[in-house]
């Protein structure tokens, strides 16, 4: 319906413009704790300072190593980007996957649970991932990064594998975004938020701030910024089905992962004046290695076998006509598109021919297509187009 396409154009947009906020705010300030060098003449109190220029002008920002002696009269706080960030992803969790489960929170193929199910599935993954991420902070694990990263990126690349197991591979894919969304956010409502206001607090009253608190804020901090770029590809994930219909999608959510990480370290450890670019190439070469691991297996339909009855192209016409045309077409029918997906139009048989490979690898391989299988396509119809693609080659 036109009314429910803005209504997720509008919330789509507010969670990228929340989404950038919330980002940039995370790599400016992760790089500013980096780049602080002994201020110049020495303040009293002060850890450390900074000079800057943009946009015209110079900056001297200043970090202090507890508190100011006392409170300024006006304090900037950073929350609300991590908040509209979360409630307009929840939002749209609702309008595209909850609302619409036939289409593309589930996939029959894969299970035959019903909308509830699925949904209870989705909710119940992202609460579940924030409470172990909390239980494990509290741990002596936390203490120990690299090994605290390495679970976590295995546990959510088991769950990527779990969620697939019972829902879509797209769907899937959200919801671990969802769930890492989720930790971010708790991040900042739960602890460090109450840090900051304990510490302005503490300075209004004259009294002393809690130093671990302080200290569990900036790793939260710092485990939000390593989370960012691993969730922002899932984000985008929508746009490359080969990534979550792939046999082993999950697999390469957590290869996609941990490339994202190992980006951000390399800024990090450059911010602080450790350039090591062998970390960047590292993680171009995963990048490509995780691209061609994945395509090397699926180059296109086998060779077709020489007793397969032959199939005409007129043989195959109705099924893409009422099955794939509805909405891959120059004017679909179907409510949910105003133009073709992906802007792949299939009503010739000159557009059909030129795409035999893809259809071949969406609709026999990974079965993505028809999307949440919404105009029925039988197993006898995908058989069929099977042979046509074989013999297409």
């Amino acid at each position: 319906m036109p009314g429910a396409e803005w209504l997720e154009l509008a919330v789509r947009w507010v969670h990228v413009i929340a989404g950038i906020a919330w980002i940039g705010t995370s790599f400016y300030f992760i790089r500013l704790n980096a780049v602080l060098a002994p201020a110049e003449p020495p303040a009293e109190g002060v850890e450390g300072e900074a000079w800057e220029v943009h946009g015209g002008g110079f900056y001297r920002v200043a970090k202090y190593r507890v508190a100011p002696g006392a409170m300024p009269r006006e304090l900037h706080w950073f929350k609300w980007e991590a908040y509209a960030t979360w409630l307009s992803g929840a939002a749209l969790l609702v309008l595209v996957y909850y609302l619409a489960a036939d289409a593309f929170l589930l996939d029959p193929a894969v299970s035959d649970i019903g909308p509830a199910a699925g949904i209870a599935i989705g909710t119940g993954s992202i609460v579940a991932a924030w409470l172990l991420y909390e239980a494990l902070c509290r741990t002596a694990l936390v203490e120990r990064p690299a090994l605290f990263a390495a679970l976590g990126l295995a546990l959510g690349t088991a769950a990527a594998w779990a969620l697939a197991e019972g829902l879509s591979g797209r769907a899937a894919y959200m919801h671990v975004g969802a769930a890492v969304g989720t930790i971010m956010a708790a991040n900042v409502f739960l602890v460090i938020i109450p840090a900051h206001r304990d510490l302005v607090a503490a300075v209004e009253s004259g009294g002393r701030p809690d130093a671990a608190r302080g200290r569990s804020a900036a790793r939260r901090s710092l485990h939000n910024n390593y989370l960012t770029l691993p969730v922002v590809f899932v984000m985008i994930s929508n746009h490359y089905p080969m990534t979550y219909s792939h046999p082993l999608g999950w697999a390469i959510l957590g290869g996609l992962a941990a490339v994202g990480g190992f980006v951000r370290h390399y800024y990090n450890q450059r911010h602080a004046g450790r350039n090591r670019p062998w970390i960047l190439a590292a993680a171009a070469l995963a990048l490509a290695g995780i691209a061609v691991l994945a395509t090397a297996g699926a180059p296109g339909p086998p060779e077709a076998d020489a007793d397969e009855p032959p199939v005409a192209f007129a043989d195959v016409r109705d099924v893409f006509a009422v099955r794939c045309a509805v909405c891959h077409s120059a004017r679909p029918v179907h409510e949910l598109f105003d133009a073709p997906p992906g802007g792949i139009a299939l009503d010739t048989e000159e557009e059909i021919r030129a795409r035999a490979d893809r259809i071949y690898a969406v609709t026999i391989e990974s079965r993505v297509m028809p999307l949440g299988n919404l105009t029925g396509m039988t197993e006898e119809e995908r058989e069929l187009v099977g042979r046509w693609a074989r013999q297409s080659k």
